[in-house]
């Protein structure tokens, strides 16, 4: 994590809380250790890879079987302090070979996931694995195979023992996500969210950026959304703040420690909760109002059947993609509504408010313009 006084990593420091690994960085590990042995008959304990953001952790191995044709690795999920329900599971990694020109097939065992509804970031029938995830493990088959002659075409089966009674806890069942969890994440790392602890390093995140001459920070719900106000607008480290899900948190602070603008920036399913009037955008907390959108739809021109359909989408995501193809700025409309409710909590603090809402890769998919009181 940085050292620097201010941004995402000064935060995590200031709450004193363990950071962990997500079941993407567990199923990394698992895989690379699978497919070096099943090369050369010996597994790498501990087996050490490399985050997105240039980490290496080494995982130690809890299970382990070499047989013909495939090799398995396990790993135990740490969560570090963070209150996750993964936090403890076994996560498996199988490899076999696959013929020359296959490449990296991905494959859902035992307590992983199916997609089984659209508007997630997979198609229908695919596993449950992630996006990032899936690139994590793309590339660590490579340079095992690069290490070792091979050719890199192998099939991949990730499996969670217990992940089926896991995911009863998780929303997967209501998205459509069958036959256990998803094996997510987009850093490697879990950032574990104490409210008090978070909130408390969100006041200092303020602190610091005003100590620091900052007049324009960002809100923003994670790491994706923070590489977009980079982009958007070149912003230092210490003018970032990893608001989470405590969107209020920043807003009222804000209100009585104000800076000249502020950015929120998030995807857009959690700032369409921000626009419904929620100000703890948690899953356990609020939840996205398919109603809300649908209303919304309406006013961004949407006819009767477009907004039905809107209503019933099972996702934010999908009924985003439901607007775009049909050229309602769903995106726009949600944007400029969560900046008007962000305004409302300012309560007429001199700060100019604007709002960006993202997809899962990071791409702009709604804006507000800016607006103050």
């Amino acid at each position: 994590m940085s050292e620097a006084k201010g941004g995402r990593g000064a935060q995590l420091k200031h709450t004193g809380l363990r950071p962990g690994w997500t079941t993407g960085a567990c199923a990394t590990a698992a895989t690379t250790a699978a497919y070096t042995a099943l090369l050369t008959g010996e597994f790498p304990d501990p087996v050490t890879i490399t985050l997105p953001r240039g980490q290496t952790p080494a995982f130690a191995l809890a299970a382990e079987e070499l047989a013909a044709g495939h090799a398995m690795a396990a790993v135990v999920k740490d969560a570090g302090d963070d209150p996750d329900v993964t936090h403890g599971a076994l996560i498996r990694s199988t490899v076999r070979l696959l013929p020359p020109g296959s490449g990296v097939v991905f494959r859902a065992g035992e307590g992983v996931g199916t997609i089984t509804l659209p508007g997630l970031p997979l198609p229908v029938g695919e596993p449950a694995i992630n996006p990032v995830p899936r690139q994590m493990m793309r590339d660590h088959v490579a340079l095992v195979a690069g290490r070792h002659g091979a050719t890199g075409d192998v099939e991949v089966t990730i499996s969670v023992d217990h992940g089926e009674e896991i995911a009863r806890s998780t929303w997967n069942p209501r998205l459509g996500i069958l036959g256990g969890l998803s094996i997510l994440g987009t850093t490697g790392i879990v950032v574990p969210y104490s409210c008090s602890a978070w909130i408390d390093s969100i006041r200092r995140g303020v602190d610091v950026a005003r100590a620091a001459g900052r007049t324009h920070v960002a809100g923003c719900t994670g790491s994706t959304s923070e590489k977009t106000v980079v982009t958007e607008y070149g912003l230092p480290e210490d003018a970032l703040l990893d608001m989470g899900d405590f969107a209020g948190a920043v807003l009222k602070y804000v209100r009585r420690h104000p800076v000249d603008r502020l950015t929120i920036c998030g995807g857009f399913a959690k700032l369409s909760k921000l626009a419904a009037g929620h100000l703890d955008l948690h899953s356990a907390r609020s939840q996205v109002n398919k109603q809300f959108l649908a209303d919304l739809a309406r006013e961004g021109g949407a006819a009767a059947r477009l907004a039905a359909e809107v209503e019933q989408a099972n996702t934010g995501l999908a009924a985003l993609q439901l607007c775009t193809a049909a050229g309602v700025p769903l995106g726009d409309l949600v944007a400029s509504r969560a900046r008007d409710e962000a305004l409302g909590v300012l309560r007429g603090a001199p700060v100019v408010v604007d709002v960006i809402c993202i997809d899962r890769a990071g791409n702009v998919v709604g804006r507000s313009e800016p607006a103050g009181p």
